[in-house]
Parts: C-alpha cells; sequence; structure tokens
C-alpha cells in the first residue's frame, strides 16, 4: 500500500485549488470581456447605423437642393416646354454634367421619360419609365433596374411660378448605390456593409466567399441584432429599412467582424494563464515551505508511535508549543508512560506465572529422575547382582541424569540474553553436520536418511555451539516422527538478498493439530515419552537472538517442513587460513554424510 505524505497532500491540495481558482477566473475574465466586447461591438453598431442615417440626410439635403436650383433653371424650362424627346435629350447633358449625379432624368407632364442620363450601363428608359410610375404611386425614392440602385429625388418643372400651377414635367436626379459609396459607408461605419433590394444583395464590401454565403443566410427582417458565421469568421450584425412600409424593401446591413475584435482575448488569455502558473508554483513552494511547521511535530509523533510498536518506551518526543498537536504529543507521551507501566506489571506477571508452570514441570520431571535415581541405587546396594545387571542398572541412573542436566541446561538457555552470544567464523554446513554427528551417535536413528543440499555462500559470524543445540533439537524432532523404514530427513541451506534460509524437512508423521499453535511455547510436548517440553522453545530463543526467525511452513500426514531464517551478521572478516580451515571442514563435514 503506497503511504502519501501529509506535505504532498498539502502540496496537491494547493496545486488542485490554484489551478481550479485559476481556470475559473480565466473562465469568468473571459465571459466578462466576451459579453463586454458583444455590447460594444452592438453599440458600434447602432453608431454606425446613427453615422449612415446623417450622411443619408445630408445626401439626400443636398440632392435636394441641386433639384431645386435644377428645376428653376431657364434652360431647363425651355427645354420642357419644346415637348420634344430628341431636343430634350441633347440638350440636358451639359444639365446632368452640372448636376455631378449619377442619374439624371426627365419627364414630361403626361408622365414619360423623354431624357435618361447615367453612369451605370444597362439602365434604360423602360425601367425609369416603371421606376418613375412607383415613384409618383408610393412616392419611393428608391429606384433600381439591370442589378442598379439609386437613391433618387423627384423635383417638379413649372413654368413660372410653382404657384401658377403650370406643371411642364419632372426632374428626377439620384446616386447610385455602389461599390465606391458602399466602400465610402464602410469607412463611416468603420466595418462591413451589404445593400439589399429585396432578398438580393446589390453591392457590399465582404470579399466574395463571405458575400456569397451571406445571401445563403435566411435573414429575419425584424432582427436588430444579431451574430452569424460567415466562412471562418464570426460576425455581428444589425439591419436598417431604408425604403418605407408597403414599398419594395431596401436594407442596409452593417457587419462587424467579432473574432477580430476579440484578438486582443488570447493575449489576455495567455497572461492570464502565465500569471496562474506562477500563482500555483509561488503557492506549491510556500506551501511546501510552510507546512513542514505543520507536518515536522507529526513526523516527530509518527516516530514516536513506530518506536513504541517496536517496543521502545524510552522515544523522547518534541513537547514544545501550545497547539494542538503539541497537546496530542504530551498525551502520547504520558499514555506511553502508562503503557511501560502496564507491560512491565503484565512482564512482571507472566514471569512469576512462568515460573510457577516451570517449577510445577521442573518438578515432576526432577521427581521422576530422581525416583529413578535412589530405586536403582538402591538395587546396586543389593550384592547378588550380576555384572550385567550393575551395568544396566548404571544406565538407567546415567540416562535419569542426562535428562535431568538437559532440562537444567534448557532452563539456563531462557536465563540467558543476546549478549552471552559468543560468535566465531564458520560455515552453517558444518554446524550442521556437527549437529548430524551427534545425532548419529544414537542407535535409534542409525536407520534415517538425512541429505544437505546447500546453494550460495553461508559463511558468516554465528555463535555455533548455540546453533548446533538449535539444529539438533529440529533434526531429534523429525527423526523420532519417522516411519520404521524409509525415513528421510532433507536440509536446504540457501543464501539470498535477505539472509541464509534453512528448510529442515522430514518425511515423518506431522504434528497433531492440537498443538500447532503453541509450538513453540515452553513444556509443550504431546506424544514423547521422556519429552521436556522445551526442544523448540530453546530453537527459538537462540534463533532469535542471531536476529533471525523460525516458523512452522507446513505439517502433515506426509511430512513436516520447518524454516529458518538467519540475517547475514556483521564481523570481523578472517584471514585466507582461517576460510581455507572453515572451507575444509565443511567439505570434511560432507564427506562424513555423504558416506552416512
Amino acid at each position: 500500500m503506497v503511504k502519501i505524505r501529509l506535505r504532498t497532500k498539502f502540496l496537491l491540495s494547493m496545486v488542485v485549488i490554484s489551478a481550479g481558482l485559476t481556470s475559473l477566473s480565466l473562465l469568468l475574465v473571459r465571459q466578462s470581456v466576451q459579453s463586454e466586447v458583444k455590447q460594444q461591438i452592438f453599440f458600434d453598431l447602432q453608431n454606425s447605423v446613427s453615422t449612415f442615417q446623417s450622411f443619408q440626410r445630408e445626401q439626400e439635403a443636398t440632392l435636394s437642393h441641386s433639384a431645386d436650383l435644377l428645376a428653376d433653371l431657364p434652360d431647363l424650362r425651355a427645354m420642357m416646354t419644346t415637348q420634344h424627346a430628341a431636343t430634350i435629350q441633347d440638350g440636358s447633358n451639359p444639365l446632368w454634367h452640372l448636376a455631378g449625379s449619377d442619374l439624371f432624368v426627365l419627364v414630361d407632364r403626361a408622365g414619360t421619360v423623354v431624357a435618361l442620363h447615367t453612369t451605370a450601363p444597362g439602365f434604360t428608359r423602360e425601367m425609369a419609365q416603371r421606376s418613375f410610375a412607383a415613384s409618383l404611386d408610393r412616392q419611393e425614392h428608391w429606384w433600381f433596374g439591370a442589378q442598379h440602385l439609386y437613391a433618387v429625388f423627384l423635383k417638379p418643372v413649372y413654368f413660372g411660378p410653382a404657384a401658377s400651377g403650370k406643371l411642364l414635367g419632372y426632374l428626377v436626379i439620384g446616386y447610385g448605390i455602389d461599390d465606391r459609396v458602399a466602400s465610402q459607408i464602410s469607412r463611416i461605419a468603420g466595418g462591413r456593409v451589404a445593400f439589399y433590394y429585396g432578398d438580393s444583395i446589390v453591392t457590399s464590401t465582404l470579399s466574395p466567399a463571405n458575400e456569397a454565403d451571406l445571401g445563403k443566410l435566411e435573414e429575419s427582417r425584424n432582427e436588430a441584432a444579431a451574430a452569424i458565421q460567415l466562412g471562418d469568421e464570426r460576425f455581428l450584425r444589425t439591419t436598417i429599412q431604408l425604403s418605407p412600409q408597403g414599398s419594395p424593401s431596401v436594407r442596409l446591413m452593417v457587419l462587424k467582424s467579432y473574432d477580430q475584435a476579440t484578438q486582443f482575448l488570447d493575449k489576455i488569455n495567455h497572461v492570464l494563464l502565465a500569471l496562474g502558473m506562477l500563482a500555483v508554483l509561488v503557492g506549491s513552494a510556500l506551501v511546501f515551505l510552510i507546512s513542514h511547521t505543520f507536518t515536522r511535530p507529526l513526523s516527530s509523533l509518527l516516530a514516536g508511535v513506530s518506536a513504541l510498536q517496536r517496543g521502545d518506551f524510552t522515544y523522547a518526543l518534541d513537547l514544545r508549543g501550545r497547539d494542538e498537536v503539541a497537546e496530542l504529543a504530551r498525551a502520547f507521551d504520558r499514555m506511553r508512560e502508562s503503557l511501560q507501566r502496564s507491560q512491565q506489571n503484565l512482564i512482571e506477571s507472566e514471569r512469576l506465572a512462568t515460573i510457577g508452570r516451570m517449577a510445577s514441570s521442573i518438578s515432576h520431571d526432577l521427581r521422576h529422575s530422581l525416583a529413578a535415581i535412589v530405586a536403582n541405587t538402591e538395587f546396586l546396594c543389593e550384592s547378588h547382582l550380576s555384572s550385567e545387571q550393575r551395568d544396566e542398572l548404571y544406565s538407567e541412573v546415567r540416562s535419569a541424569v542426562d535428562r535431568m542436566t538437559e532440562l537444567i541446561d534448557s532452563l539456563l538457555e531462557f536465563s540467558r540474553t543476546r549478549a552471552s552470544l559468543r560468535p566465531t567464523y564458520g560455515n552453517l554446513r558444518s554446524t550442521i553436520a556437527s549437529a548430524m554427528q551427534a545425532l548419529r551417535s544414537n542407535p535409534e536413528f542409525h536407520q534415517a536418511r538425512m541429505e544437505v543440499i546447500q546453494a550460495g555462500k553461508t559463511e558468516g559470524w554465528f555463535d555455533h555451539r548455540k546453533l548446533e543445540r538449535a539444529f539438533f533439537n529440529l533434526l531429534l524432532n523429525a527423526c523420532e516422527s519417522l516411519p520404521q523404514e524409509g525415513g528421510r530427513v532433507e536440509i536446504n541451506i540457501r543464501d539470498n538478498e535477505t539472509g541464509i534460509e534453512i528448510k529442515v524437512g522430514d518425511n515423518g508423521r506431522g504434528i497433531p493439530s492440537s498443538i500447532r499453535s503453541t509450538l513453540f511455547e515452553p513444556f509443550v510436548s504431546l506424544g514423547k515419552e521422556n519429552g521436556t517440553g522445551l526442544g523448540l522453545t530453546v530453537v527459538q530463543k537462540i534463533i532469535q537472538d542471531h536476529g533471525g526467525e523460525v516458523a512452522l511452513e507446513q505439517t502433515s500426514s506426509e511430512g513436516t517442513v520447518f524454516r529458518i531464517t538467519l540475517p547475514h551478521p556483521a564481523g570481523p572478516v578472517s584471514d585466507s587460513r582461517a576460510s581455507e580451515e572453515v572451507s575444509s571442514a565443511v567439505d570434511s563435514g560432507v564427506n562424513s554424510t555423504k558416506q552416512a
């Protein structure tokens, strides 16, 4: 399980919070600026419309003034009195140039066009005749024909004063809505423009591709302002109606590029992103530095807890400060002292209980052996015994004394501390071979087959005398559980990164389930006639004194395996001669094992 330190949590929290706040700020600023830009563009569109309307009024005023002046010229009135179309057409040419308009039309009193001058080719008299009739009927000021649009002003021409009512005809002058006018209005409006007549675009300042896209859009004529997409560019538009209601629609659309207006947003986003990243980095650095103030007492407290878990009740805690962590450290220190006292009391109670159990067991075992000694010595005092009988009685006394000696040695082993170890440099295989040799001296185990398998180096600094006793106890238990025929004990020695591992396995009857959980406790024995119940306890004590572990790896009716792990011991390196002696001893032990 991966552990995440508290400082790392602080740092990750700061990064996440800073990144979230920065992203939220960027989003809010962007939305706010976009809204402000839209409002500004709409405001500019309204200003552009107002500017165009002012321009249109000035144009109409200029056109009206020019028409008034031309209608009062004697030459124009004289031509109109002739009522001859050719004469009027030819004679009106200088007047057209004098007016400087794009369209110059003269109509007689019957409503027939008698003179037409225009800068746009394709606009015929028939088109002018229809447009004039529409102007008289619906008071239209816009003429359209041959894809040309004109803003016109109509002025009656009278013979004499207008009050006399002697109408000679009509004068019509106008200016064309072409690319030149569209460009001029575009500069005044500060955007792109497009003139519509009906649903057709007459002229615009858009690119041909954008103009084609604009022509495909379905425009809502009641929409004052809207956003549209033309190609890869977005525009905001507004439309104004130039013609009166009930007549063919003449509209002006003013467009402003939304993408161009928001180009600076990318720069703002980059600046805000850089500031956000800087804020995250600076904030993370500050949190990393400041968090040490909070995590240092917690780290000290954690170290104290770990020390307590290892059984170290003397670890000093940092009790300075008056904050909650310092209070927690002081409370933990009080709890540790209480646990130490409780542990001492518990150890004392356990020691007394153990002494009681040991005294009870020892008294029974010693009393049994002493009874055997007393009885056999009484028999030895009799004079009629033969030498064979005396030897047998002596052997019984000697066995009882050996059992008492073994029991006392086992008890003395518990009283010794780890400091009693006397490590010497040697080979564990040689130690195991010595234990095997001592076991083979017992005629009961001559038929047992014992084999040692080694992988890697097994030399080191150990108390080989005590380890020999531990291995002897394990091998003795293994041999006692073997069947009468085909008994086999296998010892595997393997060197790895963590230490030296020894496995002692047999094909015996296994360990009863009733004692498996308490196997290493003192005085636990089952099915052994002369067992003291201290063999495996002594093994565990010796192995733990060496910093290792012993465990029951597996057991069943087909055999049992004990696993011993010894760490690589640190100690002075012996010279080459000592190493050669150890190697020769190991080789001799191995050879003797193979011979057996």
